[in-house]
């Protein structure tokens, strides 16, 4: 499968971090990763802080699929809003997946203190706009429910919105505790940091075979070295292991751009990361250079991502949605890209154990929130590593 096409802006920017080996001699783990993407290299840092002896393996270069071409949104807020997440898995529930995402942005925060690298990090407000008067209604029923459990939250009527930001939408929800980031610098850091923990990362290395025995796994790649391991961890985030009998979700593809730098933020000198309940939705941020980067105009998932033609259709699409939300702004376009992703009937992901695939964990079909899903699964995986019971893992079964 093809995750992405275009030109993506963070290979660009951060040019060649790190060159990885393909696996050309047998291997013995702890655990083997299958993916070295944001959720692989949060996996394998994970496990290697907590001593396990961890081989990372991917049939790609390190961060070319899906991690390449996000737009490094870090949002607790899912696609599903609390409301209706609520009224899916019940309150309590719902309510703890969001503050998970909470936690998964201060752990994120964490991890690039002690990297050394902000990695783009920065914390940012969201702004969601509601799209209609209807979505308006919905909107502040979302907004009671996050006000009743203690998030922050700040309601903005229309004339609010405009008065602040120029803005012509119903209203909006300004919510605290989000932020921004590379994906791609991220990653790579985290793997060299497990790398000096004991971890190898392999890539150019694809997995052909998966054979379980009563006390690990066997996997066979296609350069003919064998990994030997105790776990496996499937972090091929929208490339659901095949065999999978459930299915993880509905996949679409998607396109984003990034500007040229600048030169006057005019009313969004906060950077707050915008989106808006319509469906597909536009959403927004600016980069730590000061680019605007946009997304959206998602589509039920074809090969049409790959068609250059509709990528420039798309790209001056997103170009005209940014120029009606903010029009005293001036964009030039400098790349863009498109890319694959999945949902999930709650837009929760699927993190944990199924009966087809002995010793292993699988993180998979992670929406609108693949980095804080990711850290979520990685935090979950090196608990169950170590034994330790943790409820939340509830939240995410594959049974569910």
């Amino acid at each position: 499968m093809d995750l992405r096409s275009g030109a993506a802006f963070w290979p660009i920017k951060n040019g060649l971090l790190a060159v990885y080996p393909p696996l050309t001699n047998d291997e013995r783990a702890d655990v083997a990763v299958v993916g070295s993407g944001i959720t692989g290299a949060l996996v394998a840092h994970r496990l290697a802080s907590a001593g396990a002896n961890v081989v990372v393996l991917d049939r790609r270069d390190v961060a070319s699929g899906s991690t390449a071409a996000t737009t490094g949104l870090l949002q607790y807020e899912t696609d599903t809003s609390l409301v209706e997440l609520a009224a899916a898995i019940g309150e309590p529930q719902g309510v703890r997946s969001y503050r998970l995402g909470l936690e998964a942005i201060d752990d994120i925060e964490a991890l690039v203190a002690d990297l050394g690298d902000r990695c783009g990090f920065d914390r940012r407000s969201s702004l969601y706009l509601a799209s209609s008067r209807r979505d308006a209604r919905d909107l502040a029923d979302e907004h009671a429910m996050r006000s009743k459990h203690g998030f922050d939250v700040a309601w903005l009527s229309s004339a609010s919105l405009n008065e602040r930001y120029g803005i012509d939408a119903h209203a909006a929800i300004l919510s605290g505790g989000d932020a921004a980031i590379d994906a791609f610098r991220f990653t790579h850091r985290l793997l060299e940091a497990a790398g000096r923990m004991g971890a190898r990362v392999y890539d150019r290395t694809a997995v052909d075979r998966v054979d379980a025995g009563p006390d690990g796994v066997s996997i066979e790649t296609d350069r003919g070295a064998c990994v030997r391991a105790r776990r496996i961890v499937w972090a091929t985030g929208y490339e659901a292991v095949e065999d999978t009998n459930k299915r993880v979700g509905k996949m679409y593809s998607t396109w984003a751009l990034v500007s040229e730098p600048l030169a006057d933020l005019g009313p969004w000198h906060d950077r707050e990361l915008i989106w808006e309940t319509a469906r597909p939705y536009l959403y927004a941020r600016v980069t730590d250079d000061g680019r605007a980067i946009l997304g959206g105009e998602d589509e039920p998932f074809s090969t049409r991502h790959d068609n250059p033609k509709r990528l420039l259709r798309k790209t001056a699409r997103l170009v005209a949605l940014f120029r009606r939300l903010f029009p005293s702004i001036e964009l030039e376009v400098a790349y863009s890209w498109a890319g694959a992703f999945s949902t999930t009937r709650d837009g929760l992901p699927y993190i944990g154990t199924t009966p087809e695939h002995p010793h292993a964990w699988l993180a998979l079909g992670y929406g609108g929130n693949g980095i804080t899903f990711s850290m979520i699964a990685a935090n979950l995986i090196r608990d169950a590593w170590m034994g330790r019971p943790n409820p939340d893992t509830a939240l995410f079964r594959f049974d569910r």
